[in-house]
């Protein structure tokens, strides 16, 4: 059977029993913290399990995408080094809603296995959990118990994460060995009998202090591994030997010119192992959303390319070759996971962005690996400092675990405590200049409460609640505190008669602290009056609505990778910083723009709706910031709910003709793969346009005053160049043949062009003013070019029409022209000299 019948028969089996097939869910999670990449089946019915979702059917089957390269389930130094350790795979599923249980379970898996699949049932064996006697006796129908075996926690208690649904398993291992006699190696991490599925029976939820608390329903969660079973029933020793695997390491092969080896210990195999699992990972985690980067899952990406990138370098690459594999993985995966197509050149582009990056960087930095390695041997060392390691992350963009790569290749070892030291002394810098101002207002009763009222009111009375030097503290504000990328208000506080100026609005803990221009005097328990910036808001609040509409339309334009990055919102432009693999064009910018302006005109009411987190999770299109904290109550911004809807505290326009114009006036670049944009709205379009005309007027000036000064400087050099022109003719005349009283002249001469021969020619003619005859020649684009020139006197008897042609002809040429003035050209450069000494000899003939 090959791959796609393997998987489709898994799907059709339980179809069969019930089951409703239901689509993978994307590897990019959905609005949960507690992961980074989707890793198993159950992932999408977490909630289900947890009892505060449902669905339409209780019986479901699907195959999963899953990537494995964080937390617990880190497969990742494995990949390439053994036959069956995956960063991404697939997992074929059954799931029960609280419908059947273990009987049903177990009694279809072992049915597929063995009388659909035709797995020689004596080399199955099963686990349970230690305590799990119901799943034992249940085994024991169709397995001898001497292939039945009971584990503990570590093997057969199945957990997501630190916290969720989980319960007892039951594994399915299938024994490798000649001679049937691997049941002292199951669950020993062999490939001689190895787990290819795990029934889960969900039945408890882990809570955050550990404990177990029962769910309401019994559930049942399988998981097989796709690329493991295709090797069992194809009969191979390894899931790279499968046709999941081989067209990809067969190009790879072609590509490098180097012989595939299934043995695993074959250096170049390993490599090609580990370029087929890891452009996988890549393109199915690019394909659902997501981008590498520094930061979460964007820096596992990173990490996966970058080590397939060193791989590749092993086996003789030194250009950019990840990215040319992916169009083998749509062809093979690609109608089983239409995302590869649809998203197959944005995937190619991220790729290969990311490769010719990393390569910029990779020699320099395995040049200062060599430095290091050589002062290592030097003395007698076979360990890289963590000092060295973290210069290699630092400032060459070495992951820890690609510096691990090169030291073992190398026979070293990494300190990796002294590495982790390092970077906790980074990040406490960078933190130690964050909490300065917390710090500073530590001292601050922490039980001060402000509560806001700027989305409604931009004025108000209010009671001063606590004041310290030049900040205080109120009941209630209109003014908004720096938040989500938002700028603070500025405005007034009148109190006591006294009007202070606010500079800056911070907020710490449930407290809004306003920064004025000077200290304040004691008052506390007084009323003042607060008033913010009307204006400057108002600028605030067209440039952050016009951010939500720009994010929509860099979707449109660029495609769903699209991810903010970070965001500034300021009375004066917009910042915004986006995941994109290269320089967006005039064109796409164009129609960002366009599609902007297109929202604003079409006047779209803005509705601002506050509801339970939960419910508002259940708005399909709603933008959701992974790793941002949300209250139980969120504000939801909506601007055309079909275009514009996400999760928001920010200050906005009531309609989006309010923003009246978006202009984009940057597009850059600020880290490997993030791009920036910078804009304008309202009356900064105008500031902008006003600003430009008058550039543009002031560089119109200074071109004519350019152009005016050209011409002079033209007319100061061809003054100069007649003067030397004329030194240049009398010395002709004074050299000229004598033919009676005719003097004749034949030279060569540098001119630019014809038209400045006929001018050199005019002012010889001048010169010589009577009894005068001249042939002027120059060499122009590979071709004789020839002027003559008669004094009036002579023309008569020797027109110059007639010398000239006489003269083309001896260069294969012709030409003509009036009696003072004729030019001809010649293609035969070789007789110019000869013409040139017999001229004075063809004027006497004539």
């Amino acid at each position: 059977m090959t791959s796609q019948e393997i998987r489709q028969s898994f799907l059709n089996f339980f179809v069969e029993k019930g089951h409703s097939i239901v689509e993978s869910a994307p590897v990019i999670p959905f609005n949960d913290p507690t992961l980074l990449f989707t890793n198993a089946g159950m992932n999408q019915f977490k909630d289900v399990f947890l009892g505060v979702g449902n669905r339409s059917y209780s019986r479901a089957v699907d195959t999963q995408k899953c990537i494995r390269v964080s937390g617990k389930h880190n497969d990742l130094e494995e990949v390439g080094r053994d036959t069956y350790h995956h960063t991404f795979f697939e997992m074929l599923g059954n799931w029960s809603f609280g419908d059947y249980y273990k009987q049903e379970a177990i009694k279809w898996a072992f049915e597929l296995l063995t009388k659909v699949w035709k797995l020689d049932v004596n080399r199955l064996h099963a686990t349970v959990y230690r305590t799990d006697d119901e799943a034992l006796e249940i085994w024991k129908k169709y397995l001898p118990v001497e292939r039945i075996h009971r584990f503990d926690e570590k093997d057969n208690f199945w957990e997501m994460g630190e916290t969720g649904p989980c319960g007892p398993c039951s594994e399915i291992h299938y024994d490798n060995t000649a001679d049937l006699s691997g049941a002292a190696l199951v669950n020993a991490g062999t490939p001689a009998v190895i787990e290819i599925w795990n029934l889960v029976f969900i039945q408890y939820n882990r809570k955050q202090d550990g404990t177990l608390e029962p769910l309401t329903a019994k559930h049942v969660d399988t998981g097989m591994g796709f690329e493991r079973i295709c090797a069992v029933i194809q009969g191979k020793s390894s899931n790279y030997e499968t046709d999941v695997f081989t067209p990809l390491i067969n190009e790879i092969a072609k590509l490098s010119k180097k012989e595939y080896s299934q043995a695993l210990e074959h250096t170049d195999s390993i490599a090609m192992r580990v370029i087929a699992d890891h452009v996988r990972t890549l393109s199915f985690a690019i394909a659902d959303g997501a981008l590498p980067s520094n930061e979460g899952r964007g820096y596992v990406l990173r990490r996966i390319l970058r080590r397939a990138s060193r791989f590749a370098r092993n086996i003789g690459f030194r250009e950019p070759v990840i990215y040319s594999l992916v169009h083998i993985l749509t062809e093979t995966m690609g109608e089983v996971f239409p995302e590869l197509r649809k998203n197959q050149n944005t995937i190619e582009r991220v790729i290969r962005a990311e490769e010719e990056s990393f390569l910029q960087t990779l020699e320099r930095g395995l040049d200062k690996f060599e430095q290091i390695s050589e002062i290592a041997k030097k003395e007698n060392k076979n360990i890289i400092s963590g000092a060295d390691a973290f210069l290699l992350y630092d400032s060459f963009g070495f992951p820890l675990d690609l510096t691990e790569l090169i030291a073992r290749e190398n026979n070293f070892s990494v300190d990796i405590h002294e590495f982790n030291e390092k970077m906790k002394e980074q990040k406490e810098r960078s933190r130690k200049a964050r909490k300065q101002f917390i710090q500073e207002v530590e001292q601050f009763d922490q039980q001060l409460k402000s509560e806001f009222i700027g989305y409604t009111e931009m004025s108000s009375e209010a009671n001063v609640l606590f004041i310290k030097d030049n900040q205080i503290v109120f009941n209630q504000t209109p003014f908004y505190a720096e938040s989500g990328g938002q700028v603070a208000d500025t405005g007034s506080i009148t109190l006591a008669g006294e009007k202070y100026e606010v500079t800056d609005v911070k907020k710490i803990g449930d407290a809004i602290f306003h920064f004025c221009d000077r200290d304040i005097e004691q008052l506390v328990g007084a009323k003042a009056f607060l008033e913010v910036n009307e204006k400057r808001r108002k600028d605030i609040m067209r440039n952050h609505s016009a951010t939500h509409l720009l994010q929509e339309a860099l979707l449109e334009t660029l495609g769903s990778h699209i991810k903010q990055a970070g965001s500034l919102v300021t009375p004066d432009y917009l910042r915004f910083d986006f995941n994109h693999f290269e320089k967006c064009s005039l064109e796409e910018l164009e129609k960002v723009e366009k599609i902007v302006n297109e929202k604003i005109l079409d006047g779209i009411n803005v509705q601002i709706e506050e509801l339970d987190l939960e419910e508002a999770k259940k708005y399909e299109k709603i933008k959701m910031f992974f790793g941002d904290k949300y209250g139980d109550r969120v504000r939801v911004v909506k601007m055309d709910p079909k275009f514009s809807m996400e999760l928001c505290g920010g200050t906005h326009v009531k309609n989006t003709a309010d923003i009246s114009f978006f202009k984009i006036i940057s597009e850059s670049s600020i880290a490997a793969g993030v791009r920036r944009i910078e804009a304008i709205t309202g009356k900064q379009v105008q500031n902008y346009i006003t600003d430009l005309q008058s550039k543009i007027e002031q560089k119109a000036n200074e071109q004519q005053e350019l152009l005016e000064k050209i011409k002079q400087l033209e007319k100061e050099l061809n003054s100069l160049k007649m003067q030397e022109v004329g030194k240049q003719l009398e010395k002709l005349i004074e050299n000229a043949n004598q033919f009676g009283d005719i003097r004749i002249i034949a030279t060569e001469i540098q001119a630019e062009d014809l038209d400045q021969m006929r001018n050199i020619a005019e002012n010889l003619r001048n010169s010589l003013s009577k009894n005068g005859i001249a042939l002027l020649s120059t060499i122009l684009n590979e071709k004789v070019q020839l002027v003559c020139t008669v004094t009036d006197d002579l023309t008569g008897k020797y027109p110059a029409s007639k010398l000239v042609l006489a003269a083309a002809k001896q260069l294969g040429g012709g030409g003509g022209g009036k009696p003072h003035l004729a030019t001809a050209g010649g293609k035969d450069i070789s007789k110019l000299p000869d013409l040139l000494r017999g001229f004075a000899d063809l004027v006497k003939e004539m």
